[in-house]
């Protein structure tokens, strides 16, 4: 795959290995969210199911975005998730769940900042975008473990 050159805002490396590895957790949690969801039953799975599902869809159309704002900005993609945690128990896997949308929340604004600093006002607003849909996860997963 040739790399797109010309892109009307350049950025740093910095910016551009953040964004690929903003893409790799979109892909680990988007497989790891709906592989959760096929996987869980019982009263308390069906509870969560549709849920974890709605969650995994959004996070690939995550994915999407940032992938195809990288390759304007001159990135390849990566297509590499970051490692994906299914869980043994419905708690398990809702604690894991919190954890890695926190993890995305600090990410997201580490480029918020980065992208403001270079002036990168698409890639700003794109992952304040985000951030706010993963701010809504990290509640819901919070709210999910409450009766767990």
């Amino acid at each position: 795959m040739a790399v797109k050159k010309g892109a009307a805002t350049k950025v740093s490396k910095a910016l551009l290995e953040q964004l690929n590895e903003a893409i790799a957790r979109e892909v680990q949690v988007s497989i790891q969210y709906m592989w959760q969801h096929v996987q869980w039953g019982g009263v308390k799975g069906f509870a969560v199911q549709n849920e974890l599902k709605s969650i995994a869809m959004a996070e690939m159309k995550h994915a999407e975005a940032i992938a195809e704002r990288l390759y304007y900005l001159g990135g390849i993609p990566t297509t590499k998730p970051n490692p994906i945690f299914v869980g043994a128990t419905l708690k398990e896997m809702i604690e894991r769940d919190v954890k890695d949308e926190e993890g995305a929340i600090k990410l997201y604004k580490e480029i918020v900042e980065m992208a403001r600093k270079e002036k990168d006002e698409t890639t700003n607003r794109l992952f304040r975008e985000i951030l706010q849909q993963e701010e809504g996860h990290h509640d819901t997963f919070i709210t999910l473990l409450e009766d767990l």
